[in-house]
């Protein structure tokens, strides 16, 4: 779909949680050029306040920044007050990297709560507030930026592959929820990308950068043109191949649709 049709769909403003850097940077730029406002969340402000400028002057977009911690238990009510009347059309949740570098058992308990409620309980709660306001309004879209670590449960990220399987099939019940009322949603399962966090998270491990890091833009740019047509994109892979998963995005979208229809049929008995 070309600006204008995206924008009528999807505006008048996206809000873009872990908007600072990396992806996050990338869909605030692509979006500011299809015409949305927005709405730019991150822990630091210096990095927002200088991307939203940037936006401003190139594609004479409104933009606001707002400072929350995505792991503190008041994260969605900051989210909904930044918002304030501003029709949300547009909702993605890129934060949620795991900064901790560690087993699970040789770290603090602490670190994974806050790493759970960022990811698991914030999302949920974002999900169920915009996301009602959104099928009142019959359209609108979701993106859930997740991480093929979702499909495995591997040491050493252990919570954050958790956290990231329940953002995936929280977003697959979702996507059949909404696709009823035009609104679109998308669990976009991303691989290793050259963002800032990611570098950093491999240096502290010692870890050599490689050098087939996908780049932000094109991981953005992907995940806007998929949105339409989730549940699922998993990021270098075609709609019918699995590679990171035992299924394929196609697959799920199936079998998610099934599922949908047999719990129709057994409420209509009801």
């Amino acid at each position: 779909m070309d600006s204008a049709q995206f924008a009528s769909r999807y505006g008048p403003w996206a809000l873009i949680a872990g908007a600072s850097e990396g992806t996050g940077a990338s869909f605030a730029r692509q979006l500011a050029g299809k015409g949305l406002n927005l709405i730019l969340v991150a822990r630091r402000e210096g990095p927002l306040e200088q991307l939203a400028e940037e936006l401003r002057a190139d594609h004479g977009v409104e933009c606001i920044t707002a400072s929350i911690d995505l792991a503190r238990e008041d994260a969605v009510a900051q989210l909904l007050a930044t918002a304030g009347p501003r029709e949300v059309g547009l909702l993605i949740l890129n934060a949620g990297a795991d900064p901790n570098g560690s087993m699970f058992l040789d770290n603090d308990i602490a670190n994974w709560d806050a790493l759970a409620t960022r990811n698991v309980m914030t999302t949920m709660r974002a999900l169920h507030v915009f996301g009602a306001a959104m099928r009142a309004r019959k359209r609108g879209g979701i993106i859930v930026v997740g991480s093929g670590a979702c499909y495995a449960g591997l040491p050493g990220i252990g919570v954050y592959a958790a956290s990231k399987a329940f953002d995936l099939v929280l977003c697959e019940a979702l996507w059949a929820e909404l696709e009823p009322h035009g609104v679109d949603v998308l669990s976009y399962v991303i691989g290793r990308t050259d963002t800032p966090a990611h570098r950093e998270l491999m240096e502290a491990r010692g870890v050599a950068i490689p050098d087939n890091l996908a780049h932000p833009d094109d991981v953005a740019r992907l995940g806007l043109e998929r949105l339409p047509h989730g549940p699922v994109c998993n990021w270098g892979e075609a709609d019918d191949e699995a590679i990171m998963s035992a299924t394929s995005a196609a697959d799920r979208r199936e079998r998610i649709r099934r599922f949908s229809a047999m719990a129709a049929s057994y409420a209509a008995k009801g």
